[in-house]
């Protein structure tokens, strides 16, 4: 039975308007082999700079270098497009999984900023 609605919700999950926008921009943004590599190692350095930020470093060489990125992919609308649709998307999966976390008692505050 769980895996059962599992299965409605991921369906529901890929039909989401969120994702739909989320398909059609992310194609767009990575036709392109610059602002794909782009993109890439923007999703990397935020990896590391969470971490660092979680580590209280402020001023990490990932964070400077992310921003710089994040920067340059503003000026690319596909490519800022993208970003924000995958930011959508990421904030409504990461609800629902609050909303499931809560309904069988899981602490989730060590992952939050």
């Amino acid at each position: 039975m769980v895996y059962d609605t599992a299965k409605l919700l991921a369906n529901e999950l890929k039909n989401s308007v969120e994702y739909r926008e989320f398909s059609a921009v992310k194609a767009r943004a990575l036709e392109n082999n610059t602002t794909r590599a782009l993109i890439d190692e923007y999703n990397k350095l935020q990896i590391h700079a969470q971490a660092a930020m979680i580590a209280g470093d402020m001023e990490s060489d990932s964070l400077k270098k992310m921003q710089k990125i994040g920067e340059l992919l503003q000026f690319d609308a596909d490519a800022s497009a993208y970003l924000m649709a995958e930011f959508r998307l990421k904030r409504m999966v990461g609800d629902v999984y609050k909303i499931l976390a809560e309904a069988v008692d899981i602490d989730l505050s060590p992952l939050e900023d």
